[in-house]
């Protein structure tokens, strides 16, 4: 029987990327949005993966949409925590409100997906949780002390469930991408664009589907000796 991913985020940008290269290496696959019940429409048309409508910083809806994706396609073994967003502003413009949305959001957002289903992992030996997190997270990054803060938190989490989760035959790992040629990326000006390309050794942005490759490997059975790890996908931008 297939086993049952839940991506987070997975009906845009890079989290569509990750659903459809889950669905191709044989998972079932169900992605969450949060507001755009077009896209995710034409995302599920277009690749007949379920999506799922919850707010991942609201953890009684998070538990809830779970039940259902597991009600609907089993119990979920694979999580791919990948829904974020920005509030980007220097810090001394920066507002408790936008601090705390990016936090509940992208932090606690990560602990309101994976709690509900740890437990089901436990009993039945086997999961795997993976964290979009970010090179911002690593690095730092000019009006994102509240998102940098969020993602650097990600990777401290993967590292604690790791330990946590290893006896019971589960891995947590997190992925931090560079820049990445999404809408996002892909509609600042050109010029910006271009400044960010220059600082990346490679030459060029990086491909949603470079990172779905990273993850559809971390969910693998060939990666259950690979836990609290970071997989660093930034085209040399930035060396950990």
């Amino acid at each position: 029987m297939a086993r049952t991913a839940l991506v987070t985020g997975g009906s845009r940008g890079i989290g569509a990327a990750i659903s459809k290269a889950l669905k191709d290496a044989g998972y079932q696959v169900a992605a969450t949005y949060a507001g755009n019940d077009e896209a995710a429409a034409k995302f599920t048309e277009e690749t007949g993966i379920k999506t799922y409508k919850w707010n991942a910083a609201d953890y009684a809806a998070s538990k809830a949409g779970i039940e259902q994706v597991e009600t609907d396609l089993g119990p979920i073994d694979v999580i791919v925590a990948n829904a974020g967003i920005t509030r980007d502003a220097p810090f001394h413009k920066m507002t408790p409100e936008t601090w705390h949305e990016v936090i509940d959001t992208n932090l606690t957002g990560v602990f309101n997906t994976v709690h509900p289903v740890w437990p089901g992992m436990r009993e039945r030996g086997f999961g795997r949780v993976i964290v979009i997190s970010s090179i911002n997270g690593q690095k730092g990054q000019f009006g994102q002390v509240n998102y940098a803060a969020t993602k650097a938190g990600d990777l401290g989490m993967v590292k604690s469930l790791a330990q946590e989760g290893a006896a019971k035959g589960i891995t947590a790992n997190a992925i931090c991408p560079g820049y990445i040629a999404t809408e996002m990326v892909m509609a600042v000006p050109e010029k910006v664009r271009e400044a960010i390309i220059g600082q990346i050794p490679v030459g060029r942005l990086g491909e949603p589907e470079e990172i779905a490759r990273c993850v559809v490997f971390l969910a693998s059975d060939d990666a259950g000796f690979i836990n609290g790890s970071t997989i660093t996908a930034n085209g040399g931008q930035h060396f950990v």
